[in-house]
């Protein structure tokens, strides 16, 4: 369980935990590293869309706040915002990040996809 901060939520925003997302060890230090260059949003979207070789697709951008039906997974250095129809589909994924040459990035190993595509970018449910 990722240790929890007293962040003032806004109007309409919800406190998740990691059993919506959980971030592995690697990833909230490159996240935090990452938010270090856009100190002006300091929370990481992570966000579904159409699209992708699979049907859906996984989004990720620094964002200023959180909006009103967001649910935040604080984890100390790193705070993820997802929004609630994009939950739905994320509910129990991990994210992990490697360095590695050769298939480093980020990871997400996703329990509700049924498909994913080679890239691990795209997934369908």
């Amino acid at each position: 369980m990722p240790e929890q901060h007293a962040i003032q939520l806004p109007e309409g925003v919800r406190q998740g935990d990691d059993r919506l997302i959980k971030l592995t060890d690697a990833a909230v230090a490159k996240v935090a590293k990452l938010a270090e260059k856009e100190p002006d949003k300091p929370f990481l979207r992570v966000g579904i869309s159409g699209g992708g070789c699979n049907g859906l697709s996984y989004k990720m951008r620094f964002v200023e706040n959180a909006k009103k039906g967001d649910i935040l997974v604080d984890f100390g250095q790193a705070q993820v915002i997802v929004d609630s129809k994009s939950a739905l589909y994320l509910k129990g994924t991990h994210l992990d990040y490697s360095n590695a040459l050769i298939s480093g990035g980020f990871k997400f190993s996703n329990p509700n996809a049924t498909s994913s595509c080679s890239c691990g970018e795209s997934f369908s449910v």
